[in-house]
């Protein structure tokens, strides 16, 4: 699959912003990147072995987390996060994989040469995240088995069996489905972690509003931020939060340009992710 891949991160870098998720291009390259996932070693009952683009070799098992599984993991919006990933491979030094999941985020920050520090709450997922690492040959990832929101302390978690991805703080989401188990997990403050982070990948399952709120000014000067957002309550939250802090917002839904009112942001990961930074554009012209 190494062509293909490459093919992949090619059309990415040369297109990047033509990815929101209603556009032609978007689409077109969707559908043909399901098919070659699909058909590749990191199929069931493969290798789990690519060449994975600019990352050169990636060993990344199959896995099923419930309803979802780990191909699912290497959709159109991830490929893109991976780009901008490569692409500020010389921006940025010591990051964060918040909700970093069975590791894949953790694994390409690594790849770029960064120092990677990866939360994770889940003890479960943990054990897989560890797999991933270590089949990797990986040094530079520290993982952090604690959930992150506007404070530290502990709190309940709640897992979900059918979609382990969907795990969450207790109360993030509204009427979680299916079967549930929960446990108390330490919580770790954002802003313990952002004065030593110039980016962090956010995914936390309903929580963001609560970390981007608790956050000040200061705390972005140096920090960028890749996120996902979940519903539109977070959205109005956080819109109106790093508005009155004078911190830009770069949206997926409108082709990565700034935000210019409320409706500009996601509201969901159908929508694609958000970047917010103090920088005044997204950093993609050095690709």
């Amino acid at each position: 699959m190494q062509k293909e891949i490459e093919y992949y991160f090619d059309q990415i870098f040369k297109n990047f912003y033509k990815t929101s998720r209603d556009s032609n291009f978007y689409t077109s390259l969707d559908q043909k990147l399901k098919k070659d996932i699909a058909d590749s070693n990191f199929a069931p009952n493969m290798s789990g072995t690519e060449n994975f683009g600019p990352f050169g070799a990636l060993n990344f098992k199959y896995i099923e987390m419930g309803a979802i599984n780990s191909l699912d993991l290497f959709g159109l919006d991830e490929l893109l996060l991976f780009a901008f990933y490569w692409a500020n491979k010389n921006n940025y030094k010591n990051v964060s994989d918040i909700g970093a999941n069975i590791g894949l985020h953790s694994i390409l920050m690594s790849k770029c040469n960064w120092n990677v520090n990866a939360y994770e709450p889940d003890p479960n997922t943990i054990k897989c995240l560890e797999e991933n690492v270590k089949s990797n040959n990986l040094a530079n990832i520290k993982v952090n088995q604690m959930a992150v929101s506007g404070y530290s302390g502990t709190a309940e978690f709640t897992r979900v069996l059918g979609n382990t991805t969907g795990s969450h703080l207790s109360g993030a989401k509204d009427n979680p489905y299916g079967d549930l188990e929960k446990f108390s997990v330490k919580v770790k403050d954002i802003k313990e972690i952002m004065p030593y982070t110039d980016f962090i990948k956010l995914d936390v399952e309903g929580e963001e509003a609560n970390v981007v709120t608790s956050t000040n000014s200061e705390n972005w000067d140096n920090c960028d931020m890749m996120l996902e957002v979940g519903s539109a309550l977070n959205a109005e939250a956080i819109y109106n939060h790093l508005l009155s802090l004078n911190v830009n917002m770069f949206s997926q839904k409108n082709n990565w340009d700034i935000a210019h009112s409320l409706s500009d942001i996601p509201i969901s990961y159908k929508q694609g992710s958000l970047f917010v930074s103090k920088k005044d554009s997204l950093p993609m012209h050095n690709i």
